[in-house]
């Protein structure tokens, strides 16, 4: 379980592919408290730490990962977005991630705001997943608030402090995205869909 808070930002170091699967290699600043068989959420995708080497993890995606993310695309010296899985107790600053990615989505515009840079994202909205104005949407692991809620595209502003310390200050328009959506609003979904 994770919260859409990003702790820091790791970097890419070796992609090894391993029959369908590859193993990511990433330097972080907090991969000497980590430990093998520890989930971490890698642009939002939960990943498990397979080995340990120094400042370097590795972790492996299988190709069901790489089918629904924007894993398979990641090169060396890309930077991830990493979040530790939620500490009991802790306070829930976000909103109740899973790191289960849902689809991926698309950057359609990017306009800087008096104070904030507005992100628009299209998705395929044929797997029935929606967002709602002032909703919860999780975008590479950032957990943010939806805004201009349509059909298959939707909107978040991001603050400056979000900005510098995530991977949305090196995105461009066209690069695709993780999208998890609203685990709640998923269930009512379902529910009110049967």
């Amino acid at each position: 379980m994770f919260t859409g808070i990003i702790e820091t930002l790791g970097t890419i170091t070796n992609i090894t592919k391993d029959q369908d699967n590859i193993h990511l290699t990433i330097s972080s600043n907090f991969t000497n408290e980590l430990k093998i068989d520890q989930s971490v959420a890698h642009n939002g995708v939960c990943l498990t730490v397979v080995a340990i080497d120094n400042n370097n993890y590795t972790v492996t995606a299988i190709k069901e990962t790489l089918n629904k993310t924007n894993i398979g695309n990641l090169v060396e010296k890309d930077l991830v977005n990493l979040e530790r899985g939620m500490k009991l107790g802790d306070r829930l600053d976000g909103h109740i991630v899973q790191g289960h990615v849902d689809q991926t989505a698309t950057c359609t515009a990017i306009k800087n705001e008096n104070g904030s840079t507005v992100y628009t994202f299209e998705y395929d909205s044929s797997n029935k997943n929606i967002t709602i104005e002032k909703g919860s949407i999780t975008v590479n692991g950032v957990s943010l608030t939806v805004v201009n809620s349509k059909q298959n595209e939707f909107s978040v502003a991001i603050i400056p402090y979000t900005k510098e310390n995530t991977n949305f200050k090196h995105l461009k328009l066209n690069d695709c995205v993780n999208l998890e959506f609203d685990v709640i609003g998923k269930y009512v979904s379902r529910l009110t869909n049967s």
